[in-house]
Parts: C-alpha cells; structure tokens; sequence
C-alpha cells in the first residue's frame, strides 16, 4: 500500500446490571486511568493539549497509538501504519486494550465498550475518523474533489456496518422534517448524520471530509485527508476494504488518473439515499444529470485502479482482487459476504432472529442486538459467533497479533514515539509528547516530521544528550 494511515475510534460504553456507584459515564476515564497508572501501557499526558484537553486526559502508548477521552467518549487513536495489514492489526489493539482494562478491573461482566457510531436511546453520534497522508502537491480541483466525493459516498454498500431505524439528519432545523417511510434497516451508521460535503468544524458540522490542514508531519511536504464519513467496522476484513480501496483512489488522485467526470449533483443526499435503500439498486444522480448505480460506480474506480495499480505490490494486488471479489458477490451471491461485510453480516443475523422469535423491525429488542453486535467482548459480541467463509475468514484470523497492544509498527515514527514512552513512563522527568515531535524539561526538541522514518536513534540519542546522568529512578 506504501501509504501512512491511522485510524480514530470513538467507543460508546454500555453499563448493564444497574447503575455502578460513580455513574456509567465514569467507567471510560476509569479504564483510562488503569491503562496509564496501573497498567503502565503508555505516558499520560503531563500538559494541555488544548482547552478540552487537559493534563490527565489521555497519553501515548507502548505501541505509539493514543488513548484519551473526547466528549465522554473514550477513543483509541492508532499509531500511523504504512501496510495495510497494520493498519487492521493496530485498530483492533485498540479493542483488546481496553477489553484487557475490562477484565483486569474485574467489571466485565457489567460493563462493555461497544465500537459502532450510534446511540440508539440518545441519538448521540461518534465518530470513526480515517487519516491519510497524502503528498502536498496532491491537486484537489473541484472536479477532483467532486469525484473523490463520488467513491465515499457510495463505497458504504461494502464498509457500512449496518443500523436498526434512522435518525433526523438535521438536528439543527427548527422543523424537523418527517420521513415519508419509516426506515427499518439502512447500510451505514454515518450517513444520517453526514450534514456537509467538505467543512472544518467538526462537532457540528459533521462532513464527509474534514478540510481542517493539519498534516501532524512537514506541511511542505505533506497533508492529511481527514475522513469522517466512515462507519466502525467490526470485521477486519471490512475495515482492510475500507482502507485499501480508499488508498488506491488517493494514489490515482496523486497521479492526476482520477476521473473527473464522476460528480455526484449532492453528495450528502446521496450518501443517505444510498444508505436508505432496501432495494439495493443504490441509485445516485450525477451533475451531468446521469442516474448510476453505486455498484456500477465501484466497478468505474475499480477498473481505473487495476489499469494504474495492479501489480506494483503484493498488498496492492490484495485489496484490487478482494474489491473485485466483493463487487461481484455484491450482485450475486451476498450471503458470501457474511462475517466480512457488516451490513449484511449484522442484516443476516438480525433477520434469522427475527424469523425465530416472530419480531417485527418495529420490536426495541432488535436496537438491542445492533449494540451487541458491537460489543468488542469476544463473550457477547454478536459478530465474534460468526463464522465466515474461508477466504474471510483466513484474513480475519491472520491481522489478530496481540504485540500490537504493546510493540509499534516497525517502520514508521511510530517507533521513536514508542520508544520516547517507553522512557518517560518509568521516570519522573517532566516531558511533552506530540504525534510530530517529543520535549522534556525545557530542553531543544526532537522534531519527527517525516512519518516514513523510524527515529529510533535519533530518538536514543536526544534522551542520552537530554539527559546524561539519568539514573533510572521509577516514578511512584
């Protein structure tokens, strides 16, 4: 894949068997605090990083991810991986850190976090954010973006990770406007709650693309496209399309090969109309005035990818095989498709258990297993039972490593900070640790703005230079 890419999880947090003594809202910032100061899995942050961000609130890890609360949430930021494989592995870890805190701390039984995007009692939305580097002579022209805009909206009919019902995707309307059909089962989390195109402000302006320029490495030479369009995906296998097949389309972006003809007329309409579909015909409407299939779609970008693409690596060839293995069972053969794309996982599931115990959509039972079906707990998690076919099944086993909670990547900067938080977390040294740069004491820093380079010995020798005569004293 040859791309630098992280991925961001928000986590909702489920408390069964009566209300805990501090309230549920307490239990992330609780596994928080056992992650950093029992545990000892990483260096808690000893700074603000901004105004919602305060000394305490989160820290790096051993394996050069973070963990932090955001709005109540807790979420899991990986650290940046440049094969795809890593990427899936490094975004489970996430899981089985803090499914780890969970049993140590002896509440599993009672409570759970659960890794999807909707509240289905509050309404409440969270997010899964993607993060690519790109270069920053990448050329984003309207048409481009247009056509960008184009594969994110209608890659959902395989990354959707499936809901029970809908929610008013205009929270801010003085009238809310009334559906004229009840949904009873839609492809995608995200897609009512996608309010905007391209728009910085995120907490309230949710939008497919995030326009904020923060490339957290060398702006001149790179930039960071910020997704939020993406559901949370259970299955590795879901997430590892999600990635790649993103991947290629910004290779082709990077190129100039991306075509350009492909506006959608309203991309956030057509993000929900595709998600609404029951009948999986998935129509969008081009500016030109064209109607087009989302599969047909997927087909276009994947044909332009294996013309560019194919065979410059073996990941690469990977993900253009299983994008085009997808297509086709999309249109054919969907039950294939169980234990490796959500929706249809999560919809094949839902309906067996409606068949057997004679439920309609209608019946609050079934928002119930929508959260379960979540549920990172190997023990409760619906998704965990599923057994997949073999080509899915093989890959979803194959990116499970459990060093991945507490070793980085091998060949990114993910290692210098790794190593940086190795250090600090058993010594009582002041120290600021940052995704591009580490400082202690008031000293020069460490800058780390190229992601693609390890910092390993630079990072051994600013902490010997920083600090000569360090005697190895632990903090309490």
């Amino acid at each position: 894949m040859d791309r630098i890419v992280g991925l961001e999880t928000e986590y909702g947090c489920l408390v069964s068997g009566g209300s805990p003594p501090s309230g549920g809202e307490a239990w992330p910032a609780k596994v928080r605090n056992y992650l950093f100061r029992k545990a000892g899995l990483g260096a808690i942050d000893l700074h603000y990083r901004d105004y919602e961000e305060p000394p305490g609130n989160g820290g790096f890890l051993l394996n050069g991810g973070r963990i932090y609360l955001d709005m109540g949430h807790i979420e899991y930021a990986s650290p940046e991986c440049l094969h795809l494989r890593d990427v899936v592995a490094y975004d489970l870890a996430g899981d089985e850190l803090l499914q780890a805190a969970l049993n140590d701390l002896g509440i599993a039984d009672r409570v759970s976090f659960i890794r999807n995007n909707v509240d289905h009692y509050t309404g409440a939305t969270f997010g899964c954010h993607e993060n690519y580097l790109m270069k920053r002579e990448a050329q984003f022209t309207p048409p481009v973006l247009g056509t960008l805009l184009t594969f994110l909206a209608t890659r959902q009919i395989f990354t959707g990770a499936g809901r029970v019902g809908q929610a008013n995707p205009l929270a801010f309307d003085f009238e809310l406007p009334q559906s004229e059909t009840p949904v009873d089962f839609q492809i995608s989390q995200r897609a009512d709650h996608i309010v905007n195109d391209i728009y910085q402000w995120v907490q309230f302006n949710r939008a497919i693309i995030n326009a904020r320029d923060e490339p957290l490495a060398d702006y001149r030479k790179y930039r960071r496209l910020h997704l939020l369009i993406g559901d949370s995906n259970v299955s590795p296998f879901a997430t590892a399309l999600k990635i790649g097949t993103t991947a290629c389309v910004l290779s082709l972006l990077e190129q100039g090969r991306l075509t350009k003809n492909l506006s959608l007329l309203d991309a956030v309409q057509s993000t929900r109309d595709v998600s609404r579909d029951p009948t999986k015909r998935w129509l969008v409407r081009l500016e030109n005035g064209d109607t087009i299939g989302s599969l047909d779609l997927q087909w276009e970008f994947h044909e332009l990818a294996r013309k560019h693409l194919s065979g410059q690596d073996e990941e690469t060839d990977w993900i253009l095989e299983s994008w085009s293995y997808t297509l086709h069972a999309l249109a054919s053969k969907p039950e294939a498709l169980v234990g490796g794309v959500d929706w249809i996982t999560k919809k094949w599931l839902l309906e067996t258990f409606m068949a057997a115990e004679g439920l309609e959509w209608s019946d609050p039972w079934l928002q119930s297993l929508d959260l379960e079906y979540h549920n990172i707990d190997s023990a409760k998690g619906l998704f965990s039972g599923v057994q997949a076919a073999k080509r899915i099944g093989e890959w979803n086993d194959s990116v499970r490593r459990p060093l991945a909670r507490t070793t980085p990547p091998a060949n990114t900067r993910a290692v210098g900070r790794a190593h940086a938080v190795a250090w600090f977390r058993t010594r009582k040294h002041p120290y600021v640790i940052n995704w591009d740069s580490v400082a202690s004491e008031g000293r020069d820093f460490l800058v780390m703005g190229d992601p693609f380079q390890t910092y390993e010995n630079e990072m051994t020798r600013f902490l010997e230079d920083a600090f000569p005569a360090d005697t190895g004293v632990a903090a309490e």
